[in-house]
C-alpha cells in the first residue's frame, strides 16, 4: 500500500482480487478477458480512493494493449499510468511506465524514444537502489544503442547491465564470465559507460 487508506475495505479487497484475475488471464493469453477483469479492479481502486493502484490498473492495460498490437491505445495508457506515478511521487512505478514505454517504442522501431524512455527508466531504479531492475533495463538500453548504429555504446551498456544484474540468468552468468575473462587478457576492465 501506499500510506493512504482506502475508504471502503469490501470494494479495495474486492479490486485486489479483481487485479489477480487480471494478471491470471493475462498470463494465460486471454488480453480481452485481462483487459476487462483491469477494467473493473481499476473501477473499484478509483471508488475505493487508491488513486495509485488505479494507476497501476491502467498500466495495465497498456501493456495488454501492446501486446495486443494497439499501439495507440497502448501509448495512451502508458502515459496516463505515468503521469499519475510522477504527480504522486512514485519513483519506481514511473520507472517500470517507462520502462514499458521503452518496450513499446522498440517494438514499434522508434529507437530514439525507446533509448529515452529506457534511459530514463535506468537512471531511476539505478536512484532506488533497484539494481536487478536497472540491469534488466540496461540490456534493453543496450540492444536499442546496438540496434541504432552504436555498436560500442550498445556492447558497453549491455555489459554493464550484465554486471548489474543481482540474479543473472545461467546464460547471463556465463556471458559475465566470458566478459570478466576478456577484460583480464587484454589487462583492462570492464568499461562502465555512463547512460
Amino acid at each position: 500500500m501506499t500510506g493512504m487508506t482506502d475508504t471502503n475495505e469490501p470494494e479495495t479487497s474486492q479490486a485486489y482480487e479483481l487485479k489477480e484475475e487480471g494478471i491470471r488471464l493475462f498470463q494465460e493469453g486471454l488480453y480481452e478477458e485481462a483487459l476487462a477483469q483491469f477494467d473493473r479492479a481499476r473501477e473499484a481502486f478509483e471508488a475505493a480512493g487508491n488513486e495509485l493502484e488505479m494507476a497501476e490498473m491502467i498500466n495495465n492495460q497498456g501493456v495488454v494493449y501492446r501486446v495486443q498490437g494497439h499501439w495507440e491505445q497502448a501509448v495512451a495508457a502508458l502515459e496516463e499510468a505515468r503521469a499519475i506515478f510522477v504527480r504522486l511521487g512514485d519513483r519506481d512505478r514511473e520507472a517500470q511506465a517507462l520502462g514499458n514505454l521503452g518496450g513499446l517504442y522498440a517494438s514499434r522501431g522508434d529507437r530514439e524514444r525507446a533509448n529515452e524512455c529506457l534511459r530514463q527508466a535506468a537512471d531511476i531504479f539505478a536512484e532506488l537502489g533497484e539494481t536487478q531492475r536497472q540491469g534488466e533495463t540496461l540490456l534493453a538500453l543496450g540492444i536499442q544503442k546496438w540496434k541504432m548504429g552504436d555498436r560500442s555504446g550498445g556492447l558497453a551498456t549491455y555489459e554493464a547491465g550484465l554486471q548489474t544484474l543481482e540474479r543473472p540468468t545461467a546464460s547471463q552468468k556465463v556471458l559475465r564470465g566470458l566478459l570478466q575473462m576478456r577484460a583480464r587478457l587484454v589487462g583492462g576492465t570492464s568499461p562502465n559507460p555512463q547512460t
